[in-house]
């Protein structure tokens, strides 16, 4: 996300709200993952701060098929949001007050939790701050999210000890998960759904196969195309490419404080009316004069994709590096 610039009365990012006098027992949050409770008046709800509201983190989430939110969102008025109602782990507070500010807190009511609170003097203040803050307001949530979605992930995880014995490269995945194919430059890990799969893919490429230049996303494409057509054979002699109709969406990141291609998109097998969205990660290593790339892609006919995606994601982010 680009860097954004505040014009408000007031930032404030808390690390924790646990520290001093607040050393007290906090209860343990709860809601689904990507659930976000919203506090606000239904007057406001109802009219453009609410809409605002619905723009910025109803949006849809990048690489999916089909359009689907960010967060799935549930609004309650400020006088509703005491007791049980305090335990949402995501929540976004928006009132009116004699001042304009923003704060991000973590861990306010319960463990683990994030809340972001935005007042203004009049709606339209509460608009501009929304517009200016919701970039950071979100990579605060989805942060959280990914080390709640990897602390369930460590409730029973899958022995890996092969994948790091043959390329070098340790991952926290679910139990659920079983090894399709291992060899050493190339694994398949894949769960079975009630309907689909969801699956993770490692391997490695040279440096010198995604240069840093305005080919990239074409030589990332060509890299997952070549390793889809020769290590993942589709019945019937079909191939396992990106998308061609669409580019992916191309991103800098990091994984284990080493540079990463992000791409979000979606594969085909061409000619045939399959096809699913998929998270992938060329990490940069250059002590070993590599790229060492890691996929998750979800294969599940008419099922929402998105927290499946989420999942995966929160497996490739866990990647520790020899």
């Amino acid at each position: 996300m680009k860097t954004i610039y505040f014009a408000i009365a007031a930032l404030v990012l808390f690390a924790s709200c646990d520290g001093g006098s607040e050393k007290k027992y906090k209860q343990e949050s709860l809601g689904n993952i990507n659930t976000l409770q919203v506090i606000m008046t239904n007057a406001l709800w109802q009219d453009s701060v609410g809409e605002e509201v619905r723009k910025r983190f109803a949006s849809p989430a990048y690489g999916l098929p089909q359009d689907e939110p960010i967060f799935s969102m549930n609004q309650m008025p400020p006088e509703t949001y005491t007791g049980f109602a305090r335990k949402y782990r995501l929540f976004l507070h928006v009132t009116i007050a004699d001042k304009d500010t923003v704060a991000i807190r973590k861990n306010p009511y319960a463990k683990p939790q994030i809340g972001a609170f935005i007042t203004s003097t009049t709606p339209e203040g509460l608009i501009k701050l929304i517009e200016s803050n919701y970039e950071s307001i979100i990579k605060a949530y989805q942060s959280a999210e990914i080390k709640e979605r990897q602390r369930r992930t460590s409730i029973s995880m899958r022995n890996t000890d092969s994948l790091k014995n043959d390329l070098g490269i340790k991952l926290e995945i679910p139990s659920a998960y079983k090894i399709s194919k291992a060899e050493k430059d190339f694994y398949w890990m894949q769960k079975k759904l009630k309907h689909g799969t969801t699956n993770v893919i490692v391997y490695e490429v040279p440096l010198s196969q995604i240069p840093n230049d305005s080919t990239t996303i074409g030589a990332i494409i060509k890299m997952r195309d070549s390793i889809g057509i020769n290590k993942m054979p589709v019945e019937d002699d079909g191939q396992f490419i990106t998308e061609e109709a669409y580019a992916p969406y191309l991103f800098e990141s990091e994984i284990d404080g080493k540079f990463a291609w992000e791409t979000k998109g979606t594969w085909e097998v061409k000619g045939r009316y399959m096809a699913g969205p998929f998270v992938n990660f060329a990490i940069r290593d250059e002590k070993n004069n590599r790229y060492i790339v890691i996929e998750g892609f979800t294969h599940a006919p008419s099922v929402a994709k998105r927290d499946l995606q989420f999942e995966l994601e929160s497996i490739l982010r866990s990647a520790k590096i020899d």
